[in-house]
């Protein structure tokens, strides 16, 4: 954006492009890093609302965590290494990402109201706008779009 006075155009600041705030962390498979990932993602939230004015609301705030955690639970279940959380986020939306040692794809189960366990991946399509899953040359990255409402 510009302004005129006078016949001289003064930049306001806000042309100014912005790169997407970005955090990773690194994960061990340790007993409570699952709580220590959703510790982070609130984290990261915060910051959000703080540098990019992000207006998160407080069900999408517990999507986003719920996201987080099935994926990050996920890793922690099916892979034998540790494993990565990446945070990618502007005003729109946030990009959740977790990398593994499997190189297995996860398996989508049909809905099944009467089925125990098995729909985390269910949990993160309901919610995510976006999840694609691609073989990476240590395992797989699993990734997530939750839109900002």
């Amino acid at each position: 954006m510009t302004e005129q006075l006078g016949g001289a155009v003064i930049p306001t600041g806000f042309d100014v492009p912005v790169e997407p705030l970005r955090r990773a962390a690194h994960y061990t498979g340790e007993p409570g890093c699952i709580a220590e990932a959703r510790g982070f993602a609130a984290q990261f939230l915060e910051q959000l609302r703080t540098e990019w004015c992000a207006d998160i609301d407080s069900r999408t705030d517990g999507e986003l965590l719920l996201v987080v955690s099935e994926l990050v639970t996920n890793a922690d279940q099916h892979s034998t290494g540790p494993y990565i959380l990446e945070l990618e986020g502007t005003d729109i939306a946030v990009e959740v990402a977790v990398y593994d040692s499997n190189a297995a794809l996860p398996r989508r189960f049909p809905r099944n109201p009467e089925r125990v366990g098995r729909h985390g991946l269910e949990i993160v399509h309901a919610v995510a706008s976006r999840v694609t899953v691609q073989r990476v040359p240590v395992g797989k990255r699993v990734c997530a779009r939750v839109d900002l409402k």
